[in-house]
């Protein structure tokens, strides 16, 4: 193969490819986007998601800039969706996305609240400002406290199983927990799925000695995301529960409409105003909640990977996270996704129904364009008939005025001296003139029929 060699005064191989398309870089850096955290165990993570709707990006700088330090933080800085703030003892991860922004707090895990701990406080010693926290511009879609904390790793015994069971069940407060074993039985992810007092969840996650901090901070990623695309995917429940009465009072009316097409009991500019009454609720449905059913399918569907990516093994005598989801989660989205389908048939029923109405409108303005045009033709034959009365009248008019004429002129020549016999010459005349009137009628009608083709 022949080499190329590059002068030594080449340049840079990057200038070697074409220009770079305008989105080359944004497009490149996307899989880097959300860096995966590092954490140290003992760890504490405070979650909180808030959704961002009227929420600006200066909003939300002007937030993180009442943190110590970072009065100065430029708003660019923000840009990328993703920032991360690094302090002394603790890291704050700001993320926006496009319905909610999530704020994670990443400190070490106070000793007071380690795995022998029963039910601790795990605000005490909160690294932020209280206020600051409550203080975050949104609404609150999500707030979760996970505990991140090292224990001697049990054998596969039963008895060890129930023990290292039995101080979770004290830390978090619950004797029914769902728990999982993470990565195929690497670690633990124990939660009850509840609100507490203070307005948060919270999650348990036992891990070995010697838990890397990169394979700790994948860990917490896909709990938080997985809890986040969780409620954020619930969101479509309610739309489709209140959305139920309209569709029903819609599919009535355009059954009633159906009927009325098959009967012809109704005119058709009623059952149009009608049906365009439906169709017009039916679309500002659509247009309203239609983003929603589709978004609730994106979280649904990012749910699923997140809990594959989990890896369950379970916990004998415990319900693994992935089940939990499977029974609770998959009612409410099957009601968010016949809603939807609903919702899209009745808008196919009622275009089809459109076009049965506009084939009835058809057919009738086709019978009334009949009906218009036998009346025209039996108009036109009457014309026809008028038309030839008053032409053979024209011609015995027009006869009538030639021989009077004629007339005067045998007189007149009669008057001169002429031997003529005015009447009998008048009378001998009639014919000839009949004949030659309605000659000449006939050659104007056969010129102006020529004229026509």
């Amino acid at each position: 193969m022949a080499e190329f060699p590059l002068p030594d005064d080449c340049p840079t191989p990057a200038r070697l490819l074409p220009p770079d398309d305008t989105q080359r870089v944004l497009l490149h850096n996307e899989v880097h986007a959300r860096p995966s955290a590092r954490i140290r165990l003992p760890a504490l993570i405070v979650f909180v998601a808030v959704l961002n709707e009227g929420v600006s990006r200066e909003q939300e700088c002007e937030h993180l800039r009442r943190l110590p330090g970072q009065g100065h933080l430029p708003l660019d800085s923000l840009q990328g969706n993703f920032l991360r703030l690094r302090f002394e003892q603790h890291t704050l991860k700001w993320e926006r996305h496009t319905e909610f922004t999530r704020y994670s707090l990443v400190q070490a895990l106070p000793e007071e609240a380690g795995l022998g701990a029963a039910v601790p406080d795990l605000l005490r010693g909160l690294a932020v400002p209280a206020e600051w926290l409550a203080n975050i511009p949104g609404r609150t879609v999500a707030a979760i406290q996970l505990a991140m904390a090292n224990a001697d790793w049990p054998d596969a015994t039963p008895a060890a199983h129930a023990a290292l069971m039995a101080q979770a069940q004290r830390w978090l407060g619950r004797d029914s927990l769902v728990a999982s074993q993470l990565g195929g039985g690497h670690s633990w992810a124990l939660t009850d799925f509840a609100l507490r007092d203070d307005g948060f969840e919270r999650m348990l996650v036992i891990a070995p000695p010697g838990t890397t901090e990169t394979r700790a901070g994948r860990i917490s990623q896909r709990l938080l995301e997985l809890e986040t695309y969780r409620l954020m995917a619930l969101r479509g429940l309610p739309v489709a529960k209140a959305l139920s009465p309209t569709l029903a009072d819609a599919e009535r009316r355009l059954a009633a409409i159906t009927a009325q097409l098959e009967n012809k009991s109704t005119s058709e500019q009623a059952l149009l105003d009608e049906l365009v009454s439906v169709a017009a609720s039916v679309e500002r449905a659509t247009a309203e909640h239609a983003y929603r059913f589709a978004a609730t399918r994106a979280y649904d569907t990012l749910v699923s990977q997140r809990i594959a990516e989990l890896r369950e093994k379970a916990i004998p005598g415990t319900q693994t996270i992935g089940e939990f989801m499977q029974r609770r989660l998959s009612p409410a989205m099957a009601t968010v996704a016949a809603t939807a389908q609903r919702l899209a048939s009745l808008s196919e029923r009622i275009s089809r129904t459109s076009d049965l109405l506009r084939t009835r409108v058809d057919i009738v303005t086709e019978a009334q364009n009949q009906q218009l045009l036998e009346k025209l033709t039996r108009g036109q034959e009457l014309q026809l008939r008028l038309q030839s009365t008053v032409e053979g009248l024209s011609i015995a008019a027009i006869s009538y005025y030639v021989i009077s004429l004629l007339l005067y002129l045998a007189k007149a020549g009669k008057a001169a001296g002429l031997p003529l016999h005015p009447e009998l010459a008048a009378g001998a005349l009639v014919p000839v003139v009949l004949w030659a009137v309605w000659r000449t009628t006939q050659r104007i009608h056969a010129k102006l029929h020529r004229a026509d083709h």
